[in-house]
């Protein structure tokens, strides 16, 4: 009990929520850091996964390496990327080598399941839908934009969710090398047995996490067409049930 009454203590500090190691600055930084790698991971994965999942060409290739992505720990990409950007720093000076080490880690953490859920999302299209856009004179890029990419957006999307939790969760891992965000409190925590920072800095990270996917939750719910998601069907029962509607019997 003393442990909780601690943290709200830290919570509750005014010292806490000011200067550049505030909770609003590293918050900023910690959302910043993971939104600049979600939005890089797409730019990447998501046209190589529609490629793939449309013409299956590359599918083997890019979906093992996706897989081997996966595979390695969060921590080892860290640690292999941060000493080349420490040589492309000492050559240009341009950047910060924790932002950029944590951000190019984050991204490889990030195309693996983008990349595997677009392919999936496009390849398990029914054929017959497909066949039938070509019946009525569709072309590649048609049916494309019309019929696979509508119909696969349910799992393209749970795909972004998973990473994007992903690289929520795995940003912290930056302050290791120096870098900002939220994982800050939890590597000065450790530095100086300051265990209401430690737990504090862990919860923050939980919580934007838990956002994280509520959000991306919300989303797919939203930009899914009625039709695919089953809300149409719903609404059209429950209107039934009122009695304001005759469900014709089947």
């Amino acid at each position: 009990m003393e442990a909780f009454i601690g943290v709200f203590a830290w919570f509750a500090d005014p010292a806490n929520w000011q200067g550049p190691n505030g909770i609003p600055t590293r918050l900023l930084e910690h959302v910043v850091m993971s939104g600049v790698a979600i939005g890089i991971a797409l730019l990447v994965a998501f046209p190589v996964g529609l490629y793939i999942g449309h013409t299956g060409r590359g599918a083997f290739l890019a979906v093992s390496l996706a897989n081997i992505g996966r595979a390695v720990p969060s921590y080892a990409v860290l640690v292999i990327v941060f000493p080349l950007s420490i040589a492309v720093n000492r050559e240009t000076g341009l950047f910060d080598i924790a932002f950029v080490g944590t951000l190019l880690a984050m991204i490889l953490l990030a195309i693996p399941p983008i990349v595997t859920n677009t392919f999936a999302g496009m390849r398990g299209v029914d054929p017959d839908l497909v066949e039938a856009g070509r019946g009525m004179g569709m072309r590649g890029g048609q049916i494309l934009s019309r019929i696979e990419l509508p119909v696969a957006l349910p799992v393209i999307l749970a795909g972004m969710r998973t990473a994007a939790v992903q690289v929520v969760a795995t940003a912290t891992l930056g302050a290791v090398i120096g870098g900002g965000g939220l994982g800050r409190y939890i590597v000065q925590g450790i530095a100086r047995f300051d265990y209401q920072r430690l737990v504090a800095g862990a919860l923050m990270v939980a919580l934007l996490a838990i956002a994280t996917e509520l959000f991306f939750s919300w989303l797919q719910r939203r930009a899914v067409s009625p039709g695919l998601s089953g809300r149409s069907v719903r609404a059209y029962e429950n209107v039934a049930q009122l009695g304001r509607v005759d469900v014709p019997a089947v």
